[in-house]
This record gives structure tokens, sequence and C-alpha cells, in this order.
């Protein structure tokens, strides 16, 4: 495209300005750790520092930058699947703020975190979309290219198996949920 490094640094530092809530909010909503979700963001823009930048993020930048969010959430949400991990509840995000949170409501987050990472992509996606971002289901399903009805049937399901999934981890930790 021919642009100088210093303007391409400003190009990223105004889209980065615009669109950081959007990505931390998608990457938090997934992953349900602040830290993971200010990595997420930082490496995508890292990224896209180190190469020429992709046509959509001129045109659609909300859309390539939601779905740049969204797809390394699910990985990094996989890469820690894959590795040995001890869940100390000390190690869970400082973000949420104990002292301010019961230990149940701390549980509760972390069951809804879990369970959303255990749906299919494309549901997690729509889940996302409507109760961390507020998007209408109209506005979902022009954004996925998909139909209203198609959302919303996703959405039931979806929901459906949320209340499946803290139902079983309410019986597992045996707290009121």
């Amino acid at each position: 495209m021919g642009e100088t490094p210093k303007q391409l640094s400003q190009q990223l530092e105004r889209i980065f300005d615009r669109h950081y809530e959007l990505m931390y909010r998608t990457a938090y909503g997934l992953t349900g750790s602040a830290a993971d979700a200010e990595d997420i963001v930082q490496t995508i823009f890292l990224r896209l520092l180190d190469r020429e930048l992709p046509p959509d993020l001129n045109t659609t930048p909300e859309r390539y930058l939601y779905r740049a969010a969204f797809n390394l959430s699910l990985n990094t949400i996989r890469d820690k699947r894959r590795q040995v991990l001890t869940d100390n509840i000390e190690d869970f995000d400082t973000a949420w703020n104990t002292s301010d949170s019961s230990a149940e409501e701390v549980t509760l987050d972390r069951a809804l975190h879990d369970a959303i990472a255990k749906l299919n992509p494309a549901a997690a996606q729509i889940v996302i979309l409507r109760y961390v971002h507020d998007y209408s289901l109209a506005e979902i399903a022009k954004m996925l290219g998909t139909t209203r009805s198609t959302v919303a049937v996703s959405l039931f399901r979806s929901r459906s198996r949320l209340r499946k999934h803290l139902a079983a981890a309410r019986k597992r930790g045996g707290h009121a949920v």
C-alpha cells in the first residue's frame, strides 16, 4: 500500500483506540481472564505490525478485529486445555474482586466462562455478541451473514446448554448456583 512505518503505526494506533474495548470484551467474555484478554489484544496488534494490513481491516475494522479476538481467544482456550493445569483459586484472575464477590459468585462466573468455552465456536460467538456486546439479534445476523431466526435458534439452544453445564457444575461443587 506504500505506507511508511510511521503512517502504519499511526493508523494502527487509531484503530486500537477505536476498537480496543470490543476486542478486550470479546476475549474476556470467552476466556474469563483479564490477563489473557490483554495478551490477546496485544498479540493481534503485534501481528498487524509485522505485516501489511489486510484489506478487511480498512473496510470493516470492527468485524475483522472481533473475529481476530474471537479466534485467538478460542486458540488460547485450546492451548490451556492441552497443558496440564492446576486450577488454584488463588491463581484466579485478579480482575475478579473477591472482596466484593462471594466465593459462590466467583465459582459461578468461572463455571459460566467454562461453559461458554465448551460451546461450539459459532454458538459461543453468538452468545458473546448478544450478552457481552449487547448486539440485537438482527445486528448479529447481519454481522455473521445469516438470518435473525438462525441466530435466535442458536441462542435458545446455547442458553439451554449453558443451563445444563451450570447445573452440572453446581452438582460437582455442591454450591447453590
